[in-house]
């Protein structure tokens, strides 16, 4: 069965709050001393995550 995937869009400020807030887990969990490889995955996908521009669309979201 093959994986689903899944998409979320983040502005820049909303990307680094989030990478601060799995880096803030990360150090949480090498304080306990558990794995942190997840975590450290979901980082990298999460820094280098391809910026894609949206034309033509606005955001409704404040009406």
């Amino acid at each position: 069965m093959r994986e689903e995937k899944l998409y979320i869009k983040l502005d820049g400020y909303e990307q680094s709050i989030l990478v601060r807030a799995l880096n803030d887990l990360r150090n949480s969990l090498l304080e306990n001393a558990r794995s942190t490889d997840a975590v450290d995955e979901l980082i990298i996908k999460t820094a280098n995550a391809k910026r894609k521009t949206v034309r033509g669309k606005e955001n409704y979201e404040e009406r």
